[in-house]
């Protein structure tokens, strides 16, 4: 009984929180327009798509990017299976789009309402449904459960936190949880909170992070925007609203101390890249605020960096889809999220790229990779900005230590691959072997 009350008033909010969300959406859409399109998707209706397709949500680009090796192991084991992907954020569409197969189809996720779930898996009728990581929604899994369409949890993760979060809202989110036909998880501590959060089919499978190998032009790229600049390049990666006032604070220290050391050196070069593209106007004012040169990636087209931006004191990387370039060009890299209690960001793909990592003190979503990196010396952890500015610079003017760290970031990147293969197996019996063939 206290669960089925809970969901009913779990509904009865998502109901009366449509219009917020849907207005919400049409504000965003004035910066990003890709939130304004299809919104009726929002609310379940739009085309349906042909029944028995195998649909994958990846709520945002990050979620979007980790589960392209799993769509391509998808595809190598059941060729004739269409796709559905669906997404909630339009730089998770935008992604996806360039996944799709002739056969495939995308949409928004709906919101989590009785209604709009309900129409979104009657139009659809998947064979089976994949959230990726962390994408609990009790609606959404209570009526793939009366539809009878099986979901399965795949790259699953649950940070201490999160798990705390679920057992505060027990009688709602354990329903959803024990729901769903599988969870495949990152790492045995995932699993054990997994099962502590009520999933009961759950098995380590690995991350899907791993899997993924960066595109070797947008590698060259990159190499080749910090080619000639003679200029140590320092990489805030993937940084979180809240971390650039103090970011930018400990930028200015470090070039005041080495202008009044007057030792000849290179000015360094700060290669700065919000974690999300709606914030770029913003961080380019406080970049400006904050008495420092400024280009944007965005003004040099296809041809790289130009004599202005070589003498700049920031660089400003406000483009989609070139993160890899970034570290590319990057000697050493900041990782966003973790010098504020944000829980850190995907440090894989940095050491994918070869690019070693100083990280600050809040790891807490990413905690077994953080610490795979800092054992395999391809990251290291510090206590504050200053110090972590201080370390990464000096990194990147030692050109032996940093081919060093980044040999071994490529080699930590490249130890743990196959999680895509043993996640598409684990689904085979889910999937109709009518479907399969």
């Amino acid at each position: 009984m206290p669960q089925r009350l809970a969901l009913l008033a779990y509904g009865v909010l998502m109901r009366l929180l449509v219009p917020p969300l849907l207005m919400r959406l049409w504000w965003r859409a004035r910066q990003e327009p890709l939130y304004g399109q299809a919104m009726p998707e929002r609310l379940g209706f739009g085309p349906a798509t042909p029944p028995g397709a195998v649909w994958l949500h990846a709520v945002s680009l990050g979620e979007t990017r980790a589960a392209e090796p799993l769509i391509q192991a998808l595809r190598q084991l059941y060729p004739q299976v269409p796709l559905l992907l669906t997404h909630g954020t339009a730089t998770g569409r935008a992604a996806g789009a360039t996944l799709l197969g002739p056969a495939d189809h995308q949409c928004w996720l709906p919101l989590d309402t009785p209604g709009a779930t309900r129409r979104f898996l009657q139009r659809h009728r998947p064979a089976l449904g994949i959230l990726m990581e962390t994408e609990v929604w009790p609606r959404l899994l209570h009526e793939a459960q009366r539809a009878a369409v099986p979901v399965v949890l795949a790259n699953a993760r649950l940070s201490e936190k999160s798990l705390r979060q679920s057992l505060r809202f027990d009688a709602l989110l354990r329903p959803a949880a024990a729901s769903l036909a599988q969870a495949l998880a990152q790492t045995e501590a995932d699993a054990l909170r997994l099962r502590l959060a009520g999933v009961r089919h759950v098995r380590v499978a690995g991350n899907l992070k791993f899997d993924q190998r960066p595109s070797p032009e947008l590698l060259a790229a990159g190499e080749s925007w910090s080619a000639g600049l003679a200029r140590p390049v320092v990489l805030a990666a993937s940084w979180r609203e809240g971390e650039d006032a103090p970011l930018l604070a400990a930028w200015r220290r470090l070039l005041d101390r080495r202008a009044a050391a007057d030792k000849g050196q290179p000015e360094p070069l700060l290669l700065l890249v919000p974690r999300h593209p709606q914030r770029f106007d913003e961080v380019a004012r406080l970049v400006s605020d904050a008495g420092l040169t400024l280009v944007r990636r965005s003004t040099w087209g296809g041809g790289g960096p130009g004599a202005l931006a070589r003498q700049a004191q920031v660089w400003l990387g406000d483009s989609l889809g070139e993160m890899p370039s970034y570290y590319a060009c990057a000697h050493a890299a900041l990782l966003g999220g973790s010098f504020a209690p944000l829980g850190g960001q995907n440090l894989i793909e940095a050491a994918a790229c070869a690019c070693p990592v100083f990280m600050g003190p809040h790891t807490f979503n990413f905690v077994q990779a953080a610490e795979g990196a800092i054992a395999a010396g391809a990251a290291w952890r510090c206590a504050d900005l200053d110090v972590a500015v201080a370390a990464a610079c000096a990194l990147a003017e030692r050109s032996g230590a940093r081919a060093q760290a980044g040999t071994a970031a490529r080699a930590y990147a490249g130890q743990d691959q196959g999680a895509a293969l043993r996640m598409a197996e684990a689904m085979r019996r889910l999937i109709s072997p009518t479907a399969a063939r």
